[in-house]
């Protein structure tokens, strides 16, 4: 059985960082998806960055445009850990933050309905 397990949340002023980790236990797949969603109060969970895996090789990043030039992902294999850093920060990026992985590669990347496993969610806030 698949688990992830975030961690790294918490609250900073606007422009500040954060990096948020995601350990991944159990065997996803040979070629898998894994990535960051996010989900603000009333508002629908939202794709924030993921990595495609094809084999042994990692693949390529997909982002959010709101994200891009801010936040990067990237993955520790030896770890099994997933990565989040998140720099400039703004109080529109306030949100509960989930890792995902699904056990193939997900088009369109931003489809929450594709993806297997879900982390618990770790929440970030950011004050302006």
């Amino acid at each position: 059985q698949v688990q992830l397990v975030e961690s790294g949340g918490g609250s900073v002023q606007a422009g500040g960082s954060l990096r948020l980790s995601c350990a991944a236990s159990g065997y996803i797949g040979s070629s898998y998806t894994m990535g960051w969603f996010r989900q603000a109060p009333g508002k629908e969970r939202e794709g924030v960055a993921v990595i495609y895996i094809v084999g042994t090789v990692g693949g390529s990043i997909v982002a959010a445009d709101s994200v891009k030039g801010r936040f990067t992902i990237s993955q520790d294999n030896a770890k099994n850990t997933l990565y989040l850093q998140m720099n400039s920060l703004k109080p529109e990026d306030t949100a509960n933050y989930y890792c995902a992985a699904a056990r193939w590669v997900v088009t369109p990347w931003h489809d929450r309905r594709a993806y297997h496993y879900w982390g618990q969610g770790t929440q970030v806030t950011v004050s302006s």
